[in-house]
C-alpha cells in the first residue's frame, strides 16, 4: 500500500519501503509485492523504468481514505490518459480504492461509472477494483474484460447492521463501509466459486485500541492474523471448501501473472480460540473460537 506519509512516489522510496519490509518480517519467507501512488505526472520513461520494481499502481480519489489527500481530484480521461496509456502498452496493472465523496452507502455504486469509462478506453488495462463491497460492483465486473476485483474477508461475513445495528461495535467500522445483506450476497457468490476475476485481499488495518476506540473512529478491520481459519470457516460452511486455495492464491498469481515463492499453509479443523488483541491491536472476532486453525507453515 503507497498511502504512506509521505505516499511512494519515486523509484527510490520504492527500494527503502520495501527495504523497511524485509528488515521488519526476518527470515519469514515473504516477499514483498510493491505498489506506486498513482499521480498524472508520471512519464513513460519514469514509468518503464520502475515497472520491474512494482507489481502496480495504486489510485486513490483525493481524501477518501487514509492518506489520500493527495490522490485524484479530477477523474477527467484526457488528464488520465498519458499515465494510463503508459500503463497499458508497459502492463502495469491499475489498483483502485472506488468511491466518491457522495454519501457513504452510494460512494462505491457511484463510483462505477469511471471503472467502466477507463475500462472502455484503455481495454489492454488491468483494472482491479480494491476490497469491492457491492452488487453494482460484482455485476461491472462481468459487463469488462479488463476488470477485476479483490473481496476481503470482513465483507464476506458483516453487514452494516453488525456494526451500528446495536450498541456501535468500533472496532468492526471499516471503509469502504459495510453494506447491505443483498450486497454481501452477491460478494459471497463470486468468492465461494472462486470466479477467475476475483481474488482475497486482505485490507487488514492494525489500527492500535486507542485509534479505535476514540471519537473520529480510524477506520479498519485487524484480519491479518486470523484470515485463513476464518476463511476456511465460511468456505466450509458454504460447502465449498475446495475453492479456497483459488480465492485466495491461485486466481491473484493468474490476474497478475506473478508467480511467488513457494509456501504451505496448512490448516486444521481445530477449536482456535482468537486472542483479545495481539498487543495494543483487537482482531475481528477477538475473544470468539473459529473452527479452524493454523497447524503451521513451511
Amino acid at each position: 500500500m503507497p498511502n504512506l506519509v509521505p505516499p511512494v512516489r519515486t523509484k527510490e522510496m520504492v527500494r527503502s519501503y520495501k527495504s523497511r519490509i524485509k528488515e521488519a518480517i526476518g527470515e519469514e519467507v515473504f516477499e514483498p509485492y510493491m505498489t506506486l501512488f498513482f499521480h498524472t505526472d508520471y512519464s513513460y520513461e519514469f514509468l518503464s523504468e520502475i515497472k520491474d520494481e512494482i507489481l502496480a499502481i495504486k489510485l486513490y480519489p483525493a481524501g477518501i481514505t487514509t492518506n489520500s489527500e493527495g490522490g485524484v481530484d479530477n477523474f477527467s480521461l484526457e488528464r488520465l490518459a498519458p499515465v494510463l496509456e503508459a500503463m497499458s502498452e508497459l502492463g502495469i496493472a491499475l489498483c483502485v480504492h472506488g468511491e466518491t465523496n457522495g454519501f457513504v452507502m452510494d460512494r462505491e455504486a457511484e463510483f462505477i461509472p469511471i471503472y467502466e469509462r477507463i475500462a472502455k478506453r484503455f481495454p489492454d488495462l488491468t483494472i482491479v477494483m480494491e476490497h469491492i463491497t457491492t452488487k453494482e460492483a460484482v455485476d461491472a465486473l462481468m459487463r469488462f474484460e479488463n476488470l477485476y476485483a479483490t473481496i476481503t474477508l470482513h465483507h464476506l461475513y458483516i453487514t452494516l447492521d453488525d456494526v451500528a445495528g446495536g450498541l456501535l461495535r468500533p472496532h468492526l467500522f471499516c471503509k469502504p463501509i459495510a453494506k447491505r445483506p443483498e450486497d454481501r450476497m452477491a460478494l459471497r457468490k463470486v468468492a465461494f466459486m472462486a470466479h477467475e476475476k476475483v481474488m482475497f485481499g486482505s485490507d487488514s488495518a492494525p489500527h492500535p485500541r486507542d485509534k479505535k476506540e476514540a471519537p473520529g473512529c480510524a477506520a479498519g478491520i485487524f484480519t491479518a492474523p486470523i484470515a485463513l481459519p476464518a476463511l476456511a470457516q465460511i468456505f466450509e460452511e458454504a460447502g465449498v471448501l475446495e475453492n479456497l486455495q483459488k480465492f485466495v492464491s491461485d486466481n491473484a498469481q493468474q490476474i497478475y501473472g506473478i508467480e511467488p515463492s513457494k509456501k504451505e499453509v496448512r490448516l486444521i479443523k481445530e477449536p482456535f480460540e482468537v486472542p483479545e488483541s495481539y498487543g495494543d491491536v483487537v482482531p475481528m472476532f477477538a475473544g470468539e473460537e473459529l473452527g479452524w486453525r493454523i497447524e503451521g507453515v513451511v
